[in-house]
């Protein structure tokens, strides 16, 4: 239903005329097993051998490039044939057009982007939105359907082209209402308000003093590690318990919680262990005259280490900020070193729905049971996607795992998203396929061969299939 000149390609930029024909524009993608994952081979015996096992190269077809089927009764693009292990196989190859779809962002940070439910912005267009945070983490809710065509035109098409570029890995600005701006990439550092993320936090501000309490023994007599959500004190913690750390009278802002854990010392920002402080001494309280001495050593830390600060209490017991002694140097650093690199991950979500049922089988549901027994292995462009349990085929892939520009989209707007099921055969006749469709893979000669990712399990791989499914 797309009308295109000769030379020309349509609005989806996927197909174009050539002369008359519709062509697809980009090429179908193959993934090759290589040899040793890419190490040399020694020759011998004077002959071409290639190391290969047996003779040919591996090869999965995936559906970047395969086109789509519409109507929904048509079979799918490509359906092929192949034995593995001495087991007949088929992998069904389709791309699949998803209104029904979206991205869940993953930004390791503990600085605040907004608050929960805020509206995060494109181009001044409502993209999606601030979802709860995780344990080092703030997380974002971006696309599906209500803003792909509940909304103005202009809405859906600027979520659409946020979604594409997150999904084919390209920088995208976001904007958080209340919040921060946001630059995010997938497989990248995050960059919040122009600052480049360097690491995510070792663990809160609790589990820290968990961790390092046993090398801070002997060298501070009181230390605080801030966050926004639970403020460790050593020496009320169980940890400075039962290593004997004596009370220190120290009195903290904030909600108590357990012993040594704190709730509420600040408010949310962009701060001190991901609070709005930039003077930690703002959460103390005067310390307790009949328990603390002048001299007493304290130690405030954030939970990456970035933010630190070392003092002494003066005879008025008041704390005298002083150069971080170099007995501590060493357990800072320790913190920082524990942090894992931050990072944005983008997972694409979508619900695989009628046309691509349709185009495995003439019964859809009997491919939905067969996903849900892990008879039927899917993947997206090859990559491991994980599928949500209960009704229907809700499936997420890390967008970093498949090859590049492996999405598209149509003007509809919809995203178009490359899937593929891989079943036996037996089974493929028995949920009713289009069995009188299957090619054999020695017969898929078009198209451009990609390597594989060692780190994704190969799809042909039987065994593979009820590991990578919930």
């Amino acid at each position: 239903m797309c009308y295109i000149k000769p030379g020309m390609a349509g609005a989806c930029d996927r197909y174009a005329n050539d002369n008359g024909v519709l062509v697809r524009v980009d090429p179908l993608v193959l993934l090759e097993r290589t040899v040793g994952e890419g190490g040399e081979v020694v020759p011998f015996g004077g002959g071409n051998w290639d190391g290969s096992l047996v003779a040919g190269s591996e090869k999965f077809v995936t559906a970047i490039g395969a086109g789509t089927t519409y109507p929904d009764y048509k079979p799918a693009p490509f359906i092929v044939s192949s034995e593995v292990e001495g087991v007949d196989m088929v992998t069904v190859v389709t791309e699949g057009i998803f209104s029904y779809c979206g991205v869940k962002v993953k930004i390791d940070t503990d600085r605040f982007i907004g608050p929960e439910q805020s509206t995060v912005r494109v181009k001044g267009e409502a993209v999606g939105h601030v979802t709860t945070g995780e344990y080092g983490s703030q997380m974002l809710s971006l696309g599906g359907v209500h803003h792909l065509t509940g909304g103005s035109k202009k809405e859906g098409r600027v979520t659409c082209d946020a979604l594409l570029e997150l999904c084919n890995g390209k920088p995208v600005e976001l904007t958080i209402d209340d919040g921060a701006t946001l630059v995010i990439e997938a497989g990248k550092a995050p960059i919040v308000n122009g600052q480049l993320e360097q690491r995510m936090r070792v663990g809160c501000g609790s589990a820290t003093i968990g961790i390092f309490a046993k090398q801070w023994e002997g060298k501070a007599d009181e230390v605080v590690v801030v966050d926004d959500h639970i403020t460790g004190v050593l020496s009320e913690h169980q940890a400075g318990k039962l290593l004997g750390i004596p009370d220190t009278g120290i009195k903290m802002k904030g909600r108590r919680s357990t012993p040594g854990r704190y709730f509420q010392v600040a408010q949310p920002g962009t701060g001190w262990g991901g609070t709005d402080i930039d003077d930690p001494l703002t959460i103390l309280g005067p310390f307790d005259s009949k328990v603390a001495w002048p001299g007493l050593r304290l130690l405030m830390v954030s939970t990456t280490g970035e933010h630190h600060a070392y003092y002494e209490l003066d005879h008025e017991l008041k704390p005298v900020k002083l150069h971080l002694p170099e007995v501590l140097v060493e357990s800072v650093e320790r913190i920082a070193e524990n942090c894992e690199p931050a990072l944005a991950t983008v997972l694409f979500i979508g619900g695989a729905g009628g046309s691509l049922r349709a185009g495995v089988t003439e019964n859809p549901v009997r491919l939905t049971r067969s996903v849900k027994d892990a008879l039927t292995y899917v993947t997206c462009g090859g990559a491991p996607v994980y599928v949500w349990p209960g009704g229907g085929i809700t499936f997420m892939v890390d967008v970093t795992r498949l090859p590049e520009n492996a999405f598209g989209y149509v003007p509809t707007p919809a995203l178009v998203a490359p899937i593929e099921f891989t079943l036996r055969l037996d089974d493929y006749r028995a949920m009713g396929g289009h069995v009188g469709h299957v090619r054999p893979l020695s017969e898929i000669t078009e198209g451009k061969g990609v390597p594989h990712r060692s780190d994704n399990p190969w799809p042909l791989t039987p065994h593979d299939a009820k590991r990578s499914h919930g």
